[in-house]
């Protein structure tokens, strides 16, 4: 819905081994965590293993199966999450594509028996990366 402002541009950060990113959400209503169904990372073409792959919303890191059950906690349109995972890049002046996919569920948007609508959207943007 939203795909061109998934990623936030300059947020890129490592630690050189990890790699994180502010995303916000490509709707324009607010969606509980248990929502977020899953997401990818990749830099320069290279994906983050997805065992590797946490969320940070509302100051909370988790896996994508520990929010899946969390009513309780909404990522809203003016709010970043942040999506990290293992990848090696450096902060050393260099352009890096970053590339999300991002899956969420629109609960009150009801297409079917016992289904809801789901989104699947993607973002790319170069930057550099900045020492976390």
């Amino acid at each position: 819905m939203i795909p061109d402002r998934i990623i936030e541009q300059g947020t890129l950060r490592t630690t050189g081994t990890r790699a994180a990113v502010d995303v916000r959400i490509p709707w324009y209503r607010a969606l509980p965590a248990s929502c977020i169904a899953g997401a990818s990372l990749s830099i320069d073409g290279v994906p983050a293993p997805a065992e590797t792959l946490r969320w940070e919303l509302n100051g909370q890191e988790r896996t994508f199966d520990e929010m899946r059950d969390d009513t309780e906690s909404w990522w809203f349109p003016l709010d970043s999450a942040v999506l990290s995972g293992d990848l090696p890049v450096a902060a050393d002046g260099r352009e890096h594509e970053v590339s999300v996919d991002l899956t969420v569920y629109i609960p009150y948007i009801v297409i079917g028996d016992d289904e809801v609508l789901h989104i699947e959207e993607h973002d790319t943007k170069t930057m550099k990366a900045v020492t976390a």
